[in-house]
């Protein structure tokens, strides 16, 4: 709750390196790296009454709220709005959790947490409310205060509904108070370009995927960011050379001086009979030429740790 008292206006940033943003569709909030957009700026009022409870409203005027409406037929978590209630009642109050660090817990008042998913479409950037089993990080979020209350008359603001907010304002971070600072906006690491391939095995890596920052140093990081990315687990792994466009596994060191990466993420699930002694991955046929994508494809890794990975010059 104390990174919330003092501040007019806060980011909150996942634990997957994004800031939640409200769409412009003014009713879907999602996750993006694009920290520095007035999308990711929430207005933070205090509902009278209540001491540990806290309302965001986006810049749209509309309030991030935890609807009872399920995310995805089958699946556990709710959709996370924003929505403006004739009557603001609890779907609209959260209750800040502090955890270890500058990190905190959002907590719906029946229960859930507010959820940065990953993994695949349609989980991939989305936000929902639950109680996860799996994934406990997944509910922790870092806040960074935009704008703070004026130090001169700190009750003259009201703590309700606050209105008139000037929305095409610029704002600035003030001096960070968290573990990690506002340098994770710059470039640090190396950036990560990762495909998987679809339930026929294509993998379109002569464009662009996905991507993220990455800032460790080993491939065992790098796999379990992987795995945490594309929520998928046993991931299979080899690096395309790029005179021949054979595959073969990634084992030791990172490339150095932080060079990009593109990956393409296999799950074991994929995996041939296909085997070859040398630890080259086998059964792989090229269709429709040389900046195609593999059609099938079978690996023997004899690592502990699967990844396939073409480096970027």
């Amino acid at each position: 709750m104390e990174y919330f008292q003092k501040a007019k206006s806060v980011r909150l940033r996942s634990h997957h390196e994004k800031f939640l943003l409200a769409d412009p569709d003014q009713e879907t909030v999602y996750q993006d790296r694009t920290g520095s957009s007035r999308s990711a700026k929430w207005s933070v009022e205090f509902p009278e009454g209540f001491e540990n409870v806290v309302r965001l409203k986006s810049c749209y005027g509309k309030y991030l709220t935890a609807s009872d409406e399920q995310f995805l037929f089958g699946v556990t978590g709710q959709k996370v709005v924003q929505s403006f209630p004739n009557k603001l009642d609890s779907s609209v109050e959260w209750e800040p959790m502090k955890e270890e660090g500058s990190l905190v817990k959002l907590k719906t008042r029946y229960g859930n947490y507010l959820r940065a998913n990953s993994g695949l479409p349609p989980w991939r950037n989305s936000v929902t409310h639950d109680i996860p089993h799996r994934h406990q990080d997944w509910i922790l979020w870092e806040v960074d205060t935009v704008e703070l209350l004026p130090a001169e008359s700190p009750e003259s603001i009201s703590r309700s509904e606050s209105v008139g907010d000037d929305l095409s304002s610029s704002f600035h971070l003030t001096t960070a108070k968290f573990s990690r600072t506002q340098s994770a906006l710059k470039s640090e690491g190396r950036l990560i370009y990762y495909h998987v391939p679809d339930e026929n095995g294509n993998a379109n890596d002569s464009v662009e995927g996905p991507s993220f920052q990455f800032k460790g140093h080993g491939l065992e990081e790098l796999t379990q960011k992987l795995e945490k990315e594309t929520g998928l687990e046993n991931i299979i792994v080899c690096s395309r050379n790029k005179f021949n466009g054979n595959l073969y596994p990634l084992r030791l060191a990172l490339p150095p001086n932080n060079a990009t990466m593109h990956v393409v993420v296999i799950p074991a699930s994929s995996k041939d009979s296909g085997k070859r002694t040398d630890g080259r991955c086998s059964h792989f046929q090229m269709v429709g030429g040389e900046d195609s994508i593999v059609k099938r494809y079978a690996c023997q890794l004899e690592s502990k740790f699967k990844i396939i990975s073409r480096i970027v010059p």
